[in-house]
């Protein structure tokens, strides 16, 4: 069976390269989940707009792996709305580190376009988005 097969529950996104990705989004889910629980209870008032954005990209990234495992034409749509977020997020998060640092005191994950995280976070959704788009049209053209 190819990734892109369809099966009982619809197309399958997690072999391949759909199986790298589900790794490395649940990487990221359990660093970005817990450097986020760890600032919010311990240092939520030194930057709390850091580190509700890193919240924020803990949930994306729990999402988009949720989506990815389960599969099917709906949760790949769903995770390529939430890739093409994440990316949003990213450019925007890191041009904002880098045009004011001073409104982020401490870094987020999405910080300098993922410096802190070897830039995974700006090219995980760019990826993500590549293997989502290409399931659908190899799906299609299986059809």
């Amino acid at each position: 069976m190819t990734a892109t097969e369809e099966t009982g529950t619809g197309t399958r996104l997690v072999t391949g390269p759909g199986m790298l990705l589900v790794w490395l989004y649940g990487v990221m889910s359990v660093g970005a989940v817990s450097r986020s629980i760890y600032q919010i209870a311990t240092e939520f008032d030194r930057a709390p707009l850091a580190y509700a954005l890193s919240a924020v990209a803990a949930v994306v990234y729990a999402f988009i792996t949720y989506t990815l495992v389960r599969g099917g034409e709906t949760a790949r749509r769903a995770a390529l709305v939430c890739c093409a977020a994440e990316l949003v997020g990213v450019l925007t998060v890191g041009t904002w580190t880098l045009a004011d640092p001073s409104a982020f005191p401490d870094a987020t994950v999405w910080s300098d376009y993922g410096y802190g995280y070897i830039f995974i976070p700006v090219l995980l959704p760019v990826t993500g988005i590549w293997w989502l788009r290409r399931s659908r049209t190899t799906a299609v053209r299986a059809a």
